[in-house]
């Protein structure tokens, strides 16, 4: 079925799309067996496949499969980076260093507006963060707001202080507080050139206490279309995907567009 989606997504016109995470199967169940999905994948051009990981172990195997761009997640805080990669920051920023690819990597750095375990974070310990890891070879920064606390004022002040890393910046959001959508059309006017999200508003973190799942992807682009920019991405597919997914999952999803139709942004 993860295979099925990737290829759904791909034929709706998304630019790029996580496939699978190179993590522990003990301790994240839901993403074992990585490599079938890739291997059952039908590869379209002009579409990225990305794989994300959280060492150079998850590396070696993004490796052997022969995706197209590595995405490598730390997250802002101690505490919650020992929970999610199992070590400090120093070390996962130290990972990430020694990785050696010609893959394009982009780094998302979690609970960057809040953490379950330690509270508010500092913006200032966030962008100095986002200055290590793009020393450290990274080609682009998201900003993850992962248990869904972020309003929009924070994220103008995280993407106008990363303004001068040099590489393209955006955001990671989910949908918690019903703040994704405020957040994202924060980060656009701020600087933000890429978002990740996820069809249906499905997704969570097993590390994140309530988190709840990430923007929809459909809801994100019924947005920038409304506001007139183009994204190559077909809406009316896009639902039929989650609607597709719906039937697979049995279940309603978070999603609004999809259940309410895309209207007059198509």
């Amino acid at each position: 079925m993860r295979a099925e989606l990737v290829n759904r997504l791909a034929a709706a016109g998304l630019p790029k799309v996580e496939a699978v995470s190179f993590v522990s199967a003990e301790r994240v169940p839901q993403m074992a067996g990585a490599e079938e999905v890739v291997a059952g994948i039908d590869r379209r051009d002009g579409v990225a496949y990305a794989g994300l990981v959280l060492n150079e172990k998850g590396y070696e195997r993004f490796a052997a499969t022969g995706l197209d761009e590595l995405h490598f997640t730390l997250a802002a805080t101690e505490a919650f980076n020992r929970r999610n990669a199992n070590r400090s920051i120093d070390e996962s920023v130290e990972e990430l260093a020694r990785i050696r690819t010609d893959s394009p990597v982009s780094v998302s750095i979690s609970v960057s507006f809040g953490c379950p375990f330690e509270g508010e974070v500092d913006p200032q310990k966030v962008l100095r963060l986002a200055e290590r890891v793009t020393e450290a070879g990274a080609d682009e920064v998201l900003f993850a707001d992962t248990i869904g606390v972020g309003v929009p004022r924070q994220v103008r002040e995280l993407l106008e202080g990363a303004s001068g890393l040099g590489v393209p910046v955006g955001l990671h959001l989910h949908d918690t507080r019903n703040t994704a959508l405020a957040n994202a059309y924060a980060g656009l006017e701020a600087g933000a050139t890429v978002f990740e999200a996820s069809v249906g508003g499905l997704g969570g973190c097993p590390f994140a206490p309530r988190a709840t799942g990430n923007v929809a992807t459909e809801d994100l682009v019924y947005l920038l279309h409304g506001e007139g920019l183009e994204t190559g991405i077909d809406l009316d597919a896009l639902v039929g995907v989650a609607e597709w997914l719906e039937g697979v999952l049995g279940r309603p999803l978070p999603g609004r567009v999809y259940r309410a139709g895309p209207a007059f942004a198509g």
